[in-house]
């Protein structure tokens, strides 16, 4: 929600921004009193807004009278640099990892307290899963995001801590036990879930890393794969994934420690 968007004071371009803003995952379809409603704005002052997004290109109407986010934001999202280069170094080692497994394969950044899906390849063999591309998700039922958890700043980890949700039964809802494992994630490089975010659904993931202002290794986003069971496989898993990792780790131009 936008908040005091609908003030008199608010800029017209505060305002188009919550406007788009009103869409995420869960809302990629809204009505304009929808729109009018999550963006906190008069009916009369979203209709006009919208309308002018609408004649951009950055909100498209359904034939059904409601309004998706449009081909101008699509393309100008693929402009953003953690697409233009982690999404363009990781592609080949994606779909190498896809290829030898049939599993879902995931790419993720941090965005905040969630879960961020840059990329996804599956099939009809992969386990079905609940993540698509652009979708967020919590951090702590995943194995991206415990990953990304256990190396984002205190702040966050003490807020994530602080709201753990339960999902499925198998979700690790005590901070204490979730705090545990994020020590062990740091010591061997790797992350598990075990039906946390969906049944059936076994994710093992491992960090990418790129050299910051200091010089020093900082984890930018996370490499996982979606199996069944990880009772067998996970040591095979791991270490393909760790490769492909490092390869994408060692391609990465360094850049700004994270916030």
């Amino acid at each position: 929600m936008a908040g005091n968007t609908g003030q008199p004071g608010a800029s017209v371009i505060s305002r188009a921004l919550a406007l788009l803003s009103a869409f995420d995952d869960r809302h990629r379809s809204l009505t304009l009193t929808e729109l009018a409603d999550r963006a906190d704005l008069p009916t009369a002052t979203a209709y006009r807004q919208v309308k002018e997004l609408v004649d951009g290109g950055a909100l498209t109407r359904n034939s059904n009278g409601e309004y998706v986010i449009g081909r101008k934001i699509w393309n100008l999202g693929l402009l953003a640099p953690v697409q233009t280069e982690l999404g363009q170094i990781a592609s080949p080692f994606l779909h190498d990892i896809y290829a030898a497994t049939l599993a879902t394969v995931h790419l993720a950044e941090r965005d905040g307290d969630r879960v961020l899906y840059l990329d996804r390849l599956s099939g009809h063999a992969s386990v079905p899963v609940v993540s698509t591309v652009g979708s967020t998700l919590p951090m702590h039922s995943t194995g991206v995001g415990k990953v990304l958890l256990a190396h984002a700043p205190a702040d966050v980890q003490t807020r994530v801590l602080a709201s753990l949700t339960r999902i499925t039964p198998f979700t690790i809802t005590q901070p204490a036990r979730l705090n545990e494992q994020l020590a062990r994630i740091r010591r061997d490089g790797y992350a598990t879930a075990v039906e946390e975010m969906t049944l059936g659904a076994c994710s093992v993931a491992v960090p990418i890393t790129r050299a910051g202002s200091s010089g020093d290794p900082e984890v930018v986003a996370a490499l996982g794969i979606v199996v069944p069971s990880l009772k067998r496989d996970r040591p095979r898993l791991t270490a393909a994934l760790q490769v492909a990792a490092q390869g994408i780790s060692r391609s990465l131009a360094p850049g700004r420690p994270r916030v």
